[in-house]
């Protein structure tokens, strides 16, 4: 399984929805470039969260991205921490290709390690317990949660910082009047992807049923809960082009995954958003813009 950060629940790995495609299993390897171009619209917000964690965690000597995909978020970790060394890991050997060779032009490839294999067992091949192990948006794809957090929590070093993105909200890409069809497109489509991310979850193997208390599952996994904090990625009207393909490709996977269920006038609507030779298509018009918020909880080993 690979976790790829950004296409993920709710934004649609990190970085990042989910891959929909029909039914719900996800082929990373195949969205590698969607999973990259995401991973680099988002990079303030992980440059953000990174230096709000930098303030806890001090000269770390490991740092784990644990589902990694094709590493950009893992780069930004060697960026932030300059003396670390990190590793990359995820189930999708042509991702950590990417994080290698991402690495290697960013100059931090002397310091930089990867690691495949499924989560949470591959991080039984780590040669050292980590001073901060980042998930971001991977956990959610392991069966059992709050089995998985222990296994995470028993990978840090004593002090050692588990940093677990999950959650935030739905992101927005459009006003709720954007002028063609029924007003508040992205709510319905929102409600379709709740209806996919519950089935996925349902699908996967060990799936346990979870109340999403992520503070209070850190704590049953014997880590201190020591704080939670929201970072915004806000690029507003009109979007850059980067921007745009990324609102682009986000609608076609939500098209392809759950356009079906659609009534026939929000598919029209959506059809049309897609259509680069339509004036109202996303690809031209002024109105698009990417606003999300993305969730960090933060907990200790105190042994």
């Amino acid at each position: 399984m690979a976790h790829g950060h950004h296409e993920r629940h709710h934004q649609h790995h990190a970085g990042h929805g989910h891959g929909h495609g029909h039914g719900t299993d996800i082929d990373w390897n195949e969205l590698a470039d969607l999973l990259e171009s995401q991973a680099e619209l988002f990079a303030p917000v992980y440059r953000e969260a990174m230096a709000w964690l930098g303030r806890d965690v001090t000269e770390p000597g490991l740092v784990v991205d644990a589902g990694s995909g094709p590493g950009v978020v893992s780069c930004l970790f060697a960026e932030a921490f300059p003396t670390a060394r990190v590793v990359a890991v995820d189930g999708t050997a042509p991702l950590l290709e990417r994080a290698r060779d991402r690495a290697a032009r960013l100059g931090v490839g002397d310091r930089f390690d990867t690691v495949a294999g499924e989560l949470p067992e591959a991080l039984g091949r780590l040669d050292r317990p980590a001073d901060l192990l980042w998930a971001s948006r991977s956990l959610h794809h392991l069966g059992d949660q709050r089995a998985a957090l222990a296994a995470f929590a028993g990978h840090l070093a004593p002090g050692g910082t588990l940093a677990l993105l999950e959650g935030g909200l739905p992101s927005r890409f459009l006003p709720r009047d954007f002028g063609i069809g029924r007003p508040g497109l992205q709510a319905r489509l929102d409600a379709l992807e709740e209806e996919w991310f519950a089935r996925m979850r349902a699908e996967l193997p060990g799936s346990v049923a979870e109340t999403e208390d992520w503070p209070a599952l850190l704590t049953a996994a014997g880590l201190k809960h020591t704080g939670t904090r929201t970072f915004l990625l806000d690029l507003p009207a009109p979007a850059g082009d980067r921007a745009r393909a990324y609102v682009a490709a986000h609608l076609s996977r939500v098209r392809e995954g759950v356009g079906e269920a659609l009534d026939a006038d929000d598919r029209a609507t959506l059809d049309r958003l897609l259509d680069p030779s339509d004036p109202a298509s996303v690809h031209v018009r002024p109105d698009v813009f990417v606003l999300g918020a993305y969730t960090v909880h933060t907990a200790v080993r105190q042994d």
